[in-house]
Protein backbone atom coordinates (compact mmCIF):
# COMPACT_ATOMS: atom_id res chain seq x y z
CA UNK A 1 0.00 0.00 0.00
CA UNK A 2 1.28 3.45 -0.89
CA UNK A 3 0.35 6.70 0.74
CA UNK A 4 1.03 9.75 -1.41
CA UNK A 5 3.05 7.50 -3.73
CA UNK A 6 5.49 6.59 -0.94
CA UNK A 7 5.96 2.85 -0.70
CA UNK A 8 7.37 2.81 2.87
CA UNK A 9 5.12 5.37 4.51
CA UNK A 10 2.20 3.12 5.54
CA UNK A 11 4.52 0.68 7.31
CA UNK A 12 6.36 3.54 9.02
CA UNK A 13 3.10 5.05 10.30
CA UNK A 14 1.81 1.68 11.50
CA UNK A 15 4.99 1.03 13.46
CA UNK A 16 4.89 4.49 15.02
CA UNK A 17 1.26 4.04 16.03
CA UNK A 18 2.02 0.62 17.54
CA UNK A 19 4.82 2.22 19.53
CA UNK A 20 2.49 4.96 20.79
CA UNK A 21 -0.04 2.28 21.79
CA UNK A 22 2.65 0.45 23.74
CA UNK A 23 2.48 -2.59 21.42
CA UNK A 24 5.43 -2.36 19.02
CA UNK A 25 6.13 -6.10 19.09
CA UNK A 26 9.20 -6.91 17.03
CA UNK A 27 8.84 -3.77 14.95
CA UNK A 28 11.02 -0.72 15.40
CA UNK A 29 9.88 2.78 14.51
CA UNK A 30 12.61 4.89 12.89
CA UNK A 31 14.56 1.78 11.86
CA UNK A 32 16.89 2.07 8.84
CA UNK A 33 13.98 1.39 6.46
CA UNK A 34 11.89 4.17 8.02
CA UNK A 35 14.90 6.47 8.06
CA UNK A 36 15.31 5.98 4.31
CA UNK A 37 11.88 7.56 3.86
CA UNK A 38 12.36 10.20 6.56
CA UNK A 39 15.71 11.27 5.11
CA UNK A 40 14.26 11.33 1.58
CA UNK A 41 11.58 13.83 2.60
CA UNK A 42 13.56 15.53 5.37
CA UNK A 43 11.30 14.82 8.34
CA UNK A 44 12.44 14.24 11.92
CA UNK A 45 11.07 10.93 13.28
CA UNK A 46 10.17 12.47 16.65
CA UNK A 47 8.26 15.29 14.98
CA UNK A 48 6.38 12.77 12.82
CA UNK A 49 5.56 10.63 15.84
CA UNK A 50 3.68 13.56 17.37
CA UNK A 51 1.35 13.57 14.33
CA UNK A 52 0.42 9.89 14.43
CA UNK A 53 -2.89 10.34 16.22
CA UNK A 54 -4.19 11.79 12.94
CA UNK A 55 -5.45 9.88 9.89
CA UNK A 56 -3.05 8.77 7.15
CA UNK A 57 -4.31 11.57 4.89
CA UNK A 58 -3.78 14.19 7.59
CA UNK A 59 -0.29 12.87 8.31
CA UNK A 60 0.54 13.00 4.60
CA UNK A 61 -0.63 16.62 4.48
CA UNK A 62 1.57 17.38 7.48
CA UNK A 63 4.56 15.67 5.82
CA UNK A 64 4.02 17.61 2.60
CA UNK A 65 3.81 20.88 4.54
CA UNK A 66 6.85 20.23 6.76
CA UNK A 67 9.21 18.25 4.51
CA UNK A 68 12.60 19.87 4.06
CA UNK A 69 12.85 18.17 0.66
CA UNK A 70 9.78 18.91 -1.44
CA UNK A 71 9.59 15.97 -3.83
CA UNK A 72 7.79 15.86 -7.15
CA UNK A 73 5.55 12.92 -8.05
CA UNK A 74 8.12 11.55 -10.55
CA UNK A 75 10.80 11.69 -7.82
CA UNK A 76 8.51 9.92 -5.35
CA UNK A 77 7.58 7.21 -7.85
CA UNK A 78 11.21 6.61 -8.87
CA UNK A 79 12.31 6.46 -5.22
CA UNK A 80 9.48 4.06 -4.37
CA UNK A 81 10.32 1.77 -7.30
CA UNK A 82 13.94 1.69 -6.19
CA UNK A 83 12.89 0.84 -2.62
CA UNK A 84 10.64 -1.99 -3.82
CA UNK A 85 13.56 -3.62 -5.63
CA UNK A 86 16.42 -2.80 -3.26
CA UNK A 87 18.46 -5.81 -2.16
CA UNK A 88 21.17 -6.15 0.49
CA UNK A 89 24.26 -4.24 -0.58
CA UNK A 90 26.94 -5.39 1.86
CA UNK A 91 27.96 -8.62 3.63
CA UNK A 92 26.36 -7.68 6.98
CA UNK A 93 23.01 -6.78 5.46
CA UNK A 94 23.16 -9.88 3.23
CA UNK A 95 23.70 -12.08 6.30
CA UNK A 96 20.75 -10.46 8.10
CA UNK A 97 18.58 -10.76 4.98
CA UNK A 98 19.48 -14.43 4.52
CA UNK A 99 18.63 -15.12 8.17
CA UNK A 100 15.20 -13.51 7.81
CA UNK A 101 14.59 -15.41 4.57
CA UNK A 102 15.62 -18.73 6.10
CA UNK A 103 13.43 -18.19 9.17
CA UNK A 104 10.33 -17.12 7.28
CA UNK A 105 10.35 -19.03 3.99
CA UNK A 106 13.46 -21.14 3.39
CA UNK A 107 11.99 -22.90 0.34
CA UNK A 108 10.92 -19.71 -1.45
CA UNK A 109 13.32 -18.84 -4.28
CA UNK A 110 11.51 -15.65 -5.30
CA UNK A 111 12.65 -13.63 -2.25
CA UNK A 112 15.19 -11.19 -3.71
CA UNK A 113 14.50 -7.74 -2.26
CA UNK A 114 14.05 -6.26 1.20
CA UNK A 115 10.37 -5.78 0.44
CA UNK A 116 10.04 -9.45 -0.47
CA UNK A 117 11.59 -10.61 2.78
CA UNK A 118 9.66 -8.11 4.91
CA UNK A 119 6.41 -9.09 3.21
CA UNK A 120 6.89 -12.80 3.79
CA UNK A 121 8.13 -12.20 7.34
CA UNK A 122 5.00 -10.19 8.16
CA UNK A 123 2.80 -12.84 6.53
CA UNK A 124 4.36 -15.67 8.54
CA UNK A 125 4.48 -13.64 11.77
CA UNK A 126 0.71 -13.13 11.58
CA UNK A 127 -0.13 -16.78 10.92
CA UNK A 128 0.39 -17.31 7.21
CA UNK A 129 2.15 -20.32 5.72
CA UNK A 130 5.00 -19.47 3.37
Amino acid sequence: MRIGGYVILARCLDKGRALLAGKPGEYHYACPLDMGFLDFVGINPEALKKELTKSDGEVLQWINAHAKHKRTLPEILAWSAYQENRAPDNPDSREYFNGMHKAAAPKRTDITSWFDVLDVDDFVTFGGKA
